[in-house]
């Protein structure tokens, strides 16, 4: 069944309903409007710092932009680009794509100019609705886009000469459902790759894809009509919008909150009576930070009714999770594992039930097949390290219009992940590293998440990286760049003290003191590490055999 479908009956089933609600809670601070539970007070002078929207206006916000295409040309399998920050607006452009029979092409709100250009000319993005943030950035490559992006339509305030008012035409247009008839096989989005190892690779969807996206992510996570979804991460990235979806299935409420503080966080739980919370690893950290500073005071707010908090998009020290468990006891917890190749999280996830496999990312997720293989593709023994293959339902269609790339990870049905893994005797999987992340030192294998967990578990660091830096003697040496917590001191002695309960050959031969880089997902951006202090004359440091 298409996922617009699912839109549709939501519509018919619980028309009045508030199924989404942005707060922007940096406006309200901004301009220092008084809280009145949340109620938007009329003519606010401050703007709207609250927005709310129905099922019933959602799927009619849909079916008017899909109209708006269709009447302007676009054709079944045509590519529409978004380009636009969390907001209200997101989700109905997004389905409204689809709804048009038109390919959805969501677009990283940080890209630069020059990314933006190579991903619509990628794509073949025929039209983009794009927001306020990225005008200056479309100025400058306005004139080597069109002709082949033959529409620009502006949602907001501001309109640029050069676009058309998104909001203005989608009012003229019909609230009723075009006339499109989609399949399960029909091409339905596609999503770029994170680009750690340069420009992304474009990742096409069908819209069984998606479907499978929301059956597999509610069936972890129960989701029901009663429960109310916090989503925090951008909504171009498969993560978020995919675990939003298991809502979605059932008819249950969300909210898009703009922001990342964790008294905001916090106070949006307490006042919108928030149930499930997915986070990033440094968001997680931030906020056991400001607990642990008396920044924040659980006591100030209602969190009774939170009953799930699950992480994603990243490897997950066990040291936060236990942290975690201290101040929230009574939370359900869960790890997902995915890739936008795999439609997002859910491929592999641990299970609310199995907590005490902290450290593991968990077993095959719900109509999905794992595997750890070797270069040949022989299945690893129990406890080697090879690489984790999935199959399931959500599999991408191909690297849009590049073979070469689709045929290195769609191998006999399986998909090529390129993490290494290993099985331990149960049967759950943990993630060693990216293939393309290890170092090789004197031949041997470290594995850099290994030593970043292993360092987090430090009182005084935040964060941490390690990647490889070459030396002339062993090849590679490893490098840990430290990310301080507030307020506490450090030296490279402290640390390499620390590190001696690790074998020799995982001791980072050399400390750097900096901030560690993430992209949006939560992913630690080494390529930008390794152009960093790549160059860098390293003495090694003489290790005894």
């Amino acid at each position: 069944m298409p996922i617009t479908e699912i839109l549709a009956r939501n519509a018919q089933l619980y028309g009045p309903e508030i199924c989404l609600t942005e707060i922007n809670l940096d406006l309200q601070e901004k301009h220092n409007v008084i809280w009145k539970e949340y109620e938007l007070i009329e003519n606010n002078p401050a703007g709207e710092y609250r927005r709310e929207m129905s099922w019933r206006v959602f799927d009619e916000k849909a079916n008017r932009l899909a109209n708006l295409l269709i009447k302007r040309g676009i054709k079944k399998g045509d590519k529409v680009a978004i380009l636009l920050m969390n907001c209200l607006e997101w989700l109905p452009v997004y389905f409204g794509i689809l709804k048009a029979g038109a390919v959805a092409v969501p677009l990283n709100f940080r890209y630069t100019a020059e990314e933006i250009r190579y991903c619509l000319n990628l794509s073949d993005t025929v039209a983009l609705v794009f927001g306020p943030e990225f005008i200056g950035r479309l100025e400058t490559i306005y004139d080597q886009i069109i002709p082949k992006v033959k529409m620009l339509f502006f949602a907001g305030e501001g309109r640029p000469s050069f676009a058309e008012s998104y909001d203005r035409l989608t009012a003229n247009c019909s609230s009723e459902a075009p006339d499109v008839k989609l399949t399960d096989d029909d091409d339905a989005a596609v999503y770029f790759s994170s680009g750690t190892t340069g420009f992304p690779k474009a990742i096409l969807h069908t819209h069984r894809s998606l479907m499978s996206a929301c059956i597999t992510e509610q069936k972890h996570h129960g989701q029901t009509r009663e429960d109310n979804f916090l989503c925090i991460p951008p909504l171009y990235h498969t993560g978020a919008k995919m675990h939003w979806f298991g809502s979605f299935l059932v008819g249950g409420k969300a909210v898009l909150l703009r922001g990342i503080k964790p008294e905001w966080i916090l106070k949006t739980v307490s006042e919108e009576k928030i149930t499930i919370v997915w986070l990033l690893v440094p968001w997680a950290q931030d906020i056991l930070d400001a607990i642990e500073r008396g920044d924040v005071k659980l006591e100030d707010y209602q969190l009774s009714q939170w009953r799930l908090m699950h992480i994603g998009a990243q490897p997950v020290p066990p040291s936060l999770i236990r942290r975690w468990k201290q101040y929230f006891p009574d939370h359900l917890y869960d790890t997902n594992y995915g890739l936008s190749e795999s439609c997002g999280p859910g491929c592999v996830h641990l299970g609310v039930e199995n907590i005490h496999k902290v450290g593991a990312i968990g077993v095959p997720g719900y109509g999905w097949e794992a595997k750890i293989v070797k270069e040949n593709g022989d299945p690893v023994a129990p406890g080697e390290v090879g690489e984790l293959v999935v199959k399931g339902p959500g599999m991408m269609k191909c690297y849009y219009k590049d073979p070469e790339a689709t045929a290195a990870v769609l191998k006999d049905g399986w998909l090529y992940t390129g993490d290494m893994a290993r099985l331990d005797e149960d049967g759950f999987i943990y993630l060693v590293d990216r293939k393309k992340d290890v170092i090789i030192t004197g031949g041997e294998n470290i594995y850099p998440v290994q030593i970043e967990d292993f360092l987090r578990s430090h009182d005084a660091i935040k964060d941490a990286a390690v990647i490889g830096l070459p030396d002339k003697r062993v090849g590679e040496i490893a490098a840990a760049i430290i990310e301080l917590k507030p307020g506490y001191q450090c030296t490279e002695e402290d640390i390499e003290s620390f590190c001696m309960s690790l074998p020799r050959y995982k001791r980072p031969r050399k400390i750097i003191f900096d901030k560690v880089p993430r992209n949006p997902t939560g992913k630690i951006e080494k390529p930008r590490l390794r152009e960093k202090y790549g160059v860098v004359d390293i003495v090694a440091i003489e290790t005894e055999s």
